[in-house]
């Protein structure tokens, strides 16, 4: 298996951190720590939604990983940054 392949990996829900990083990874220094913890979940769960590998469904979606998503998304920016 190559790298690109674990790139294309399925990613569902309980993948916090592969979520936030793949959001890093489009959206990059455009949000900051504070706009991030400002982004509507309806916005946000919207991208995640948009993520090629991502294969959970809307209906699975609740505040608890709307919210582990934007906190890992803030520990990868700031790993960046």
């Amino acid at each position: 298996m190559s790298f690109e392949d674990f790139d294309n990996l399925p990613i569902g829900w309980e993948d916090h951190e592969d979520i936030a990083m793949k959001l890093y990874e489009r959206f990059g220094a455009e949000f900051t720590e504070n706009k991030i913890y400002r982004i509507r979940f309806t916005d946000l769960l919207q991208w995640i939604l948009e993520i090629d590998s991502f294969t959970g469904k809307k209906e699975d979606s609740n505040e608890g990983h709307l919210e582990q998503i934007q906190a890992k998304w803030v520990y990868e920016w700031r790993d960046n940054n």
